[in-house]
């Protein structure tokens, strides 16, 4: 019984030392406190066995699966003058995909490329995600995995829409020659 007891806290031990420093983690191309434990264990699909034993040793743990986590409302954030470099964005938000998610808000930000903020109950921003390479379909599988379920509106649409206001009408003034 010792000698398992002893073996048991030599496991533990040898645990504790291996736990990377978060500059340890970042000379290996980490961010510890950004890595999630389940992401070390999707590097075997992309043939990055290699790298496991660091990922795991720099990881958080997950504090739930990221299906389990929902958020009562989100805001998804863009500029329309990006439009053309992100067409899968202008066609979610201009399909009637959106109006599903009564709780989403699309919320148009000059000069910004597109992000998902997600909200607690008090509006306060708990997740900030970017879906530049997110196409219509993944944006709207997301929102229906993250966002709280509400009851459907018919066709009725749901979200808001939020201009960016502006005290300056003419933006592009300092171009004027």
């Amino acid at each position: 019984m010792l000698k398992y007891l002893c073996a048991l806290l030599l496991l533990y031990i040898s645990y504790a030392w291996s736990e990377l420093t978060t500059q340890d983690c970042r000379e290996l191309g980490f961010i510890k406190n950004q890595l999630m434990c389940s992401s070390c264990e999707k590097l075997d699909d992309f043939g990055l066995e290699t790298l496991k034993a660091h990922c795991r040793e720099c990881c958080t743990l997950d504090q739930l699966p990221a299906a389990h986590r929902r958020y009562p409302m989100a805001i998804l954030e863009v500029c329309t003058c990006k439009f053309r470099a992100y067409p899968q964005i202008q066609a979610f938000i201009k399909s009637g995909r959106p109006a599903k998610f009564r709780n989403l808000t699309i919320r148009y930000v000059r000069g910004l490329d597109p992000i998902i903020k997600l909200l607690d109950s008090n509006g306060n921003v708990k997740e900030t995600l970017s879906i530049t390479k997110w196409n219509t379909d993944t944006v709207e599988e997301f929102f229906e995995t993250h966002l709280e379920k509400h009851e459907s509106l018919g066709n009725k649409q749901s979200f808001s829409v939020i201009e960016e206001e502006d005290d300056d009408d003419d933006f592009l003034k300092s171009n004027m020659v």
